[in-house]
């Protein structure tokens, strides 16, 4: 576990692989998505029970450790925010800067997703 970004002032260690751990993370640096990450959460488990498997859960596990990492990092929180910004602002798809937002997103997400695999 490391510690580098400061919210609000205080350090917050990058939270542990957990359910708990990435909610209590998330109400701390990104409160408004908690409704978010929980319907996501009982969508998992509705799916791993009717599919008899894991997958589902491993998959939200995943998906909220990469989000949790881009709301603690600013680097990445900020590049996402500019590259949706750009998608909100351009009508056509054929725009260079479409293409250049969409590929900051994928950027963004490899990048967090290396940050918490490793």
């Amino acid at each position: 576990m490391s510690t580098e970004p400061e919210h609000g002032g205080e350090l917050i260690p990058r939270p542990q692989r957990t359910p708990d751990a990435l909610r209590v993370a998330l109400a701390r640096i990104a409160p408004h998505r908690l409704a978010e990450m929980e319907q996501q959460k009982n969508e998992a488990f509705a799916l791993a029970a009717e599919h008899d498997t894991l997958g589902p859960l491993h998959g939200w596990m995943n998906l909220w450790a990469r989000e949790v990492e881009v709301e603690w990092r600013y680097d990445l929180s900020a590049r996402r925010r500019a590259a949706l910004d750009t998608l909100h602002h351009t009508s056509d798809r054929a725009d260079p800067a479409f293409r250049a937002a969409m590929d900051e997103l994928h950027a963004v997400e490899d990048e967090a997703t290396r940050a918490v695999s490793g």
